[in-house]
C-alpha cells in the first residue's frame, strides 16, 4: 500500500480483485480506482453516487494498467474520493461495487470470480437477487462482532 487511503479501501476492493476488473493494480492508484476497457466511468460513478455511500465519492476516470490485469489497455471506471475516513465502512463500499457492477453489467461483470475473496456465497447470492447492498454488508455486523470480541486477547497494543 502506498498510502493510508489505499489501505482503508483495500478490504471492499480487495475482495472484489479477483473478478474480471482491474482494482489498479499497474498505475499510481491501486485500490483507489477501479475499471475495465466495457466500463462506463461516467454512468458507474453515478450510479454508486446515486447511493450515497458514507465517507465517500465516485468519480469518471480512464486509466491503463502497465500491469497486472488489463496491462497496457485503456479502462474506464471510477476514482475512489474518500471525504471522511471514520465514516467510511470499505466491506460495504466493495458490496455496492459488486452489486452496481453486476446490475450494470450483468454477465460481462464476473460476480462469481469475487466467490474466493468475498468470503460469502450468501452475500454472492443475494447481490444475484438484487438486495440492498447496504442490507447485505449490515447482515454481517453480528459476525464482525464475534470477531472483534476474540481478536482482543490477542491485540498487544490497544
Amino acid at each position: 500500500m502506498r498510502n493510508l487511503l489505499q489501505a482503508t479501501l483495500y478490504p471492499g476492493i480487495g475482495a472484489i480483485e479477483g473478478t474480471n476488473v482491474s482494482v489498479g493494480r499497474g498505475t499510481d492508484s491501486p485500490f483507489e480506482q477501479l475499471g475495465a476497457p466495457w466500463i462506463d466511468g461516467v454512468l458507474l460513478a453515478e450510479a454508486l453516487n446515486a447511493r450515497r455511500i458514507p465517507g465517500i465519492r465516485f468519480y469518471p476516470v480512464r486509466f491503463t494498467p502497465e500491469s497486472s490485469k488489463y496491462a497496457n489497455e485503456e479502462c474506464g471506471g471510477v476514482f475512489m474520493v474518500v471525504t471522511d475516513r471514520l465514516a467510511l465502512r470499505p466491506v460495504r463500499v466493495g458490496v455496492e461495487i459488486a452489486a452496481i457492477l453486476h446490475m450494470l453489467y450483468g454477465a460481462r461483470f464476473d460476480l462469481a470470480a469475487a466467490g474466493t475473496l468475498f468470503g460469502s456465497k450468501e452475500g454472492l447470492s443475494r447481490i444475484r437477487a438484487g438486495d440492498d447492498p447496504q442490507a447485505i454488508a449490515e447482515s454481517w455486523a453480528e459476525y464482525e462482532r464475534k470477531w472483534k470480541a476474540l481478536r482482543e486477547k490477542y491485540l498487544l497494543y490497544r
